[in-house]
């Protein structure tokens, strides 16, 4: 890795960013996903649970302090490739049963059945669930929004794949609509939404940054490949509060701060100038 950090020509991007998805102790496993108990570990430093101790709280969590390859990070200019043959991401959603989940310090979709996938580099990722954090982890060139959605996918072998939308204050989110009055009154036991489609959660663009990081929940686990929607979209500032309320942890933020994980490369995805919308 430290090739990279050193020489930035293409071919060297692509060649380690290949040998990365190409090498299976980079990747997540299902064992390895997120922590469905979030109570052992809280956002705020000087609890002694804060994100800088994430690491010493559980033997299974130390990549949270001493990872190399940790999300979130700050999507700088300086850090991005433009890489068009990345090619459009391919999602092929569908309505399946979910349930709607307090996990402590976060509000989780989760669907029970089929709800879908997305294709990578020929590798078919189920969606498992979608959960929010507020406001946004990744950020944009130091631009923080004010909220971030995360859907997690699980291909046949374990392995995690992320996609992150951001949004600004604005007009209410559609999907988040739908799930309003389950949002303001969940509690830790499973609440049954019926069929949910998760084809409602809007992209908006077909822009988006590509790179290999970590859960930014514990364990922390290194090997997550993540999608960010370029798009910034916009929710309500009472969608916002409903969700921080909801879960009642008295923590105004839910946010892992960005890390320094400066040897991460970043590609970009932008259709070529004659290929349609953005």
């Amino acid at each position: 890795m430290m090739i990279f950090f050193q020489t930035n020509p293409t071919t060297i991007f692509v060649f380690l960013t290949s040998l990365i998805l190409s090498s299976h102790q980079y990747f997540s496993t299902a064992l390895d996903s997120e922590v469905d108990d979030e109570t052992p570990f809280t956002y705020t430093e000087g609890t002694g649970k804060g994100p800088r101790k994430w690491g010493q709280i559980d033997p299974h969590w130390k990549a949270c302090g001493n990872g190399k390859m940790q999300s979130p990070i700050d999507l700088l200019n300086k850090r991005v490739q433009v890489f068009p043959t990345l090619g459009k991401l391919k999602r092929g959603y569908k309505p399946a049963p979910a349930v709607l989940m307090n996990r402590g310090h976060d509000i989780v979709v989760k669907w029970k059945q089929d709800a879908g996938k997305i294709n990578i580099n020929g590798t078919k990722y189920k969606l498992q669930q979608c959960h929010w954090h507020s406001p946004s982890e990744h950020t944009f060139n130091g631009s923080r929004y004010d909220l971030e959605l995360h859907a997690v996918h699980e291909s046949s072998n374990g392995k995690i794949a992320v996609i992150g939308i951001v949004y600004k204050y604005g007009h209410p989110d559609p999907f988040l609509s739908k799930l309003f009055h389950h949002i303001k009154s969940v509690g830790r036991e499973e609440r049954e939404l019926g069929i949910v489609n998760p084809g409602n959660i809007k992209f908006g663009s077909r822009k988006y940054y590509r790179y290999i990081g970590s859960l930014t929940i514990p364990p922390c686990t290194e090997g997550i490949i993540w999608t960010i929607v370029k798009k910034v979209r916009t929710v309500s500032r009472e969608q916002v509060h409903a969700l921080r309320e909801a879960v009642h942890d008295g923590f105004e933020e839910n946010a892992r701060p960005t890390q320094q994980s400066g040897g991460i490369g970043v590609e970009f995805y932008t259709p070529r100038e004659n290929g349609g919308s953005t």
